[in-house]
């Protein structure tokens, strides 16, 4: 059975204190309930059915789950709400009479009544006080229990915070400290790359050098085996006393000057030892004297007859 006291007041009687225990079993107060309302000298004593809040929920035109919901917040609540209200007739109260004790929900300066009991007079006062007494330190105590559980709780709680606490320091400096092996040791790799880099281009610069020098040692062997070339076509063409028979010898220098002329790239040697024998020759053909025709004299022609 399920037991809930709590502090009533009556507006109609503004300087008595009425206390309210309410008995019940089940989930809720939809299977029926037991009132106990005592002001500490009398006691009146009641009980309400489960047709009866079947019949005030029909009333009101409420649906039953959300009525018995409004009725144990009415009833069960310690706390002091001004939402709900409580009214006792007749007040003052008879000693020896019944009494009629309704409740009431104000909402919104609107006050309509979820329900009322009559209660009657309990013989023995004292008993019923005793009661409510009893299960208040009963309560007291499941109350203490309860709170050196929660504290006990906070404080192994709190143990694992710290715990916690302290782990995630130690995981933060260590966190801190591979941060710094792994940023030193990636300096180190970075400088190597960045030096490995330099050395490739210095590399690549040389090469480019060396590859320009050569170009250029190309370009100007091409252009003196060019200008060569044209000196003897040059001269070649001004000698008009060269024989006939070593023009033909001059026709494979001049196919072998153009074939160097058309690829500049072969070996330069190949290009010096073809012009040479032409050199030969246009000195030959300066230097030789003119030729000289003999004509035969009277004496030797007497002779030879």
């Amino acid at each position: 059975m399920h037991v809930s006291v709590r502090e009533v007041s009556i507006p109609s009687e503004p300087d008595s204190s009425y206390f309210l225990r309410v008995n019940w079993r089940g989930r809720g107060l939809g299977s029926g309930f037991q009132l106990l309302l005592t002001d500490g000298q009398d006691a009146w004593r009641g009980d309400v059915s489960e047709a009866a809040v079947c019949e005030e929920a029909e009333e009101l035109e409420m649906q039953r789950e959300r009525y018995i919901q409004d009725l144990e917040k009415a009833l069960t609540e310690t706390e002091t709400s001004t939402t709900y209200s409580f009214s006792l007739t007749p007040s003052p109260p008879d000693r020896g009479s019944t009494v009629t004790l309704a409740y009431e929900t104000v909402q919104k300066d609107i006050s309509f009544r979820l329900g009322s009991v009559q209660l009657k007079v309990v013989p023995e006062p004292a008993e019923a006080v005793r009661e409510i007494l009893i299960h208040s330190l009963q309560r007291g105590d499941d109350l203490q229990q309860n709170n050196r559980k929660l504290e006990e709780e906070n404080e192994r709680l709190r143990r694992e915070q710290r715990r916690i606490t302290a782990e995630m320091k130690r995981y933060a400096g260590g966190k801190e400290e591979l941060e710094a092996e792994l940023y030193s040791r990636f300096i180190l790799v970075l400088n190597e790359k960045k030096a490995k880099i330099r050395s490739l281009q210095e590399t690549v610069t040389q090469l480019q050098g060396n590859r320009s020098s050569e170009e250029k040692k190309k370009e100007q062997s091409v252009k003196s085996d060019r200008t060569t070339a044209e000196e003897e076509d040059e001269y070649g063409g001004s000698t008009d006393e060269e024989p006939e028979e070593e023009q033909p010898t001059r026709a494979p220098a001049s196919s072998t000057r153009e074939s160097s002329a058309a690829s500049p790239l072969d070996d330069s040697l190949k290009d010096i030892t073809d012009v040479a024998p032409c050199r030969k020759r246009r000195f030959r053909h300066l230097v030789a004297p003119d030729p000289v025709v003999k004509r035969p004299s009277p004496q030797s022609s007497e002779r030879k007859r």
